[in-house]
Parts: C-alpha cells; structure tokens; sequence
C-alpha cells in the first residue's frame, strides 16, 4: 500500500529548512516544539491530539500498510510533509538506526496549572528532582501514567521528559500525563503545601516502609538523582520519608525502579 498525495515535498538537500529545523528540535535549540520519532510513537503522538507541525519520512516506510495508515492522517493534520531516502533521513534521527518516520509536533503545555485543572479527587503527583538520565525519566512517566499518577513535577536541572531519548522510554504518556516543568525545589513543595498535597521524599536512611504510608490522601511522592538521592535538607522539607526495605547487600535500587515499586503500592492503596 503505497501512499498518495499532493503534500509530499521530495527533499533533495541536506540543507533544506525543513531538515534544518527538525535537527534543531531534535538538539532541544526550539523551545516550543519537540521531536517525536518511530512508527509506533507517532501514532501515540497523533491519538493524544498534539498538534503536528511538521513529517518527514522515508520513502521506505511509505510502502508499508501500518505507516500509510498513519501518514494519511498526518499529511490531513499538517501541511509540512516530506519524503525522503533512508540515507537522509538518518541525517536527522536521533537514533543510530533511523526509524522511517519523523513528526515534529508543539510541545505540550506545562505549568502548575495544568496539574491544578488537571489533577482530580485524590492526587498522585511524582515530583522528579534533579534526575539527568532522561531514560529515567521516560521510564518514570511510564510507569506513572500506569499506576494512575494525576501529574508529574520535573524541577530544574532534571533531563526534559520531551526529549527524544525520554519520549522513547515514556512511549506515549509523556503525551498524555499533565507535567509541569522547571520549579525549583522550594517551588515545587510549596505548591504543594498550598494545594494540600502531602509530600514524601524517597531516602535510603528513612525509617517508614513505603508499604506503611496511608497513599489514599494526596500524595506527593519525591525521588532524587541517581547517583545522590535526595540531600538530608530535600528530605527534611517533604512531610514524611520512606524507604524499600532491601535484602542482601544491595545498597540501593535504580531510580525509575524504585519510583514504580512506591507508585504501584499508592495504586494498591486506592484500589
């Protein structure tokens, strides 16, 4: 099934705009768009209703019934459409082995008040402090969006979950999750002091098992970055602690693994 349509803009330079603007999303230099890339993430990206300001794809995958599908309803949202071989396209893809398929899209809307017109009932908010593996952080929304977190908090200095390498560890709930980014630290836990949002701060020295916190009330669960945590000051400003009992002589668990054990136990709590 070979897509046809008067959109296509065969590009045969590597210094066309379009190419050009796409790598700069890609390199995070366009603060307002973000670089989605993948059959399956564009598809994920076109459901949650993003708009679609740019697609680049190879002439390869246009051959192929799934991505015809999806490119038939990219080229009706979006009038920047280009077809392009294998060889140029890897001149934009973020990825070693490009994926035959590129959207640029705007990015989603951030801030506090999206959580707060967002967020409902009971909260379940992540705040992420300071983590710089944006695979982390992908793995994290990920594994939030499925415990039914009501929103994310990523404060200054933690990896951009829009990123290309985030946006492929969150496959899709990067999309959809309410996320508010950039507050600082004091910010954050103020606001959720003001929103009677009771914060917890993930600490190795806590005394509290995570299996012993009441998660039925608004919660805020805070993890730290990956190779400190959070410092004994962070801690001190959250309401309560917790810890993951450990067995054996492992010191410590990966962030993105701990964040979903505590997310998952907050979801058993609320049934």
């Amino acid at each position: 099934m070979k897509l046809e349509t008067p959109n296509l803009k065969p590009i045969q330079s590597r210094d066309n705009s379009l190419l050009r603007h796409a790598r700069a999303v890609r390199d995070g230099k366009v603060d307002e768009s973000i670089f989605v890339e993948g059959l399956r993430l564009c598809e994920e990206a076109y459901r949650s209703g993003l708009r679609i300001e740019m697609v680049i794809y190879s002439d390869e995958i246009a051959g192929k019934e799934r991505a015809a599908t999806l490119l038939a309803k990219l080229t009706k949202a979006c009038d920047r459409v280009a077809v392009v071989s294998e060889s140029l396209l890897k001149t934009v893809s973020s990825t070693k082995t490009p994926q035959g398929i590129i959207v640029i899209a705007k990015r989603p809307e951030s801030g506090s008040t999206v959580l707060e017109t967002k967020g409902a009932g009971s909260p379940l908010l992540i705040v992420l402090h300071g983590l710089n593996n944006p695979v982390n952080v992908g793995a994290i929304l990920r594994s939030a969006e499925a415990a039914g977190a009501s929103g994310v908090i990523t404060t200054v200095n933690t990896a951009d979950p829009f990123s290309p390498k985030a946006l492929r560890g969150a496959m899709g709930s990067a999309f959809r999750l309410p996320i508010w980014i950039g507050p600082s630290y004091t910010e954050a836990t103020g606001w959720c002091a003001e929103h009677e949002i009771q914060t917890v701060g993930a600490d190795l020295n806590a005394t509290t098992a995570y299996t012993d916190l009441d998660w039925t009330v608004p919660r805020a669960l805070i993890v730290g970055a990956e190779s400190t945590g959070l410092s004994a000051e962070e801690v001190g400003r959250a309401r309560d602690a917790i810890r993951i009992p450990m067995r054996g002589e492992v010191e410590s668990l990966n962030v993105a693994a701990a964040a979903t054990i505590v997310l998952y136990e907050a979801a058993r709590q609320r049934g």
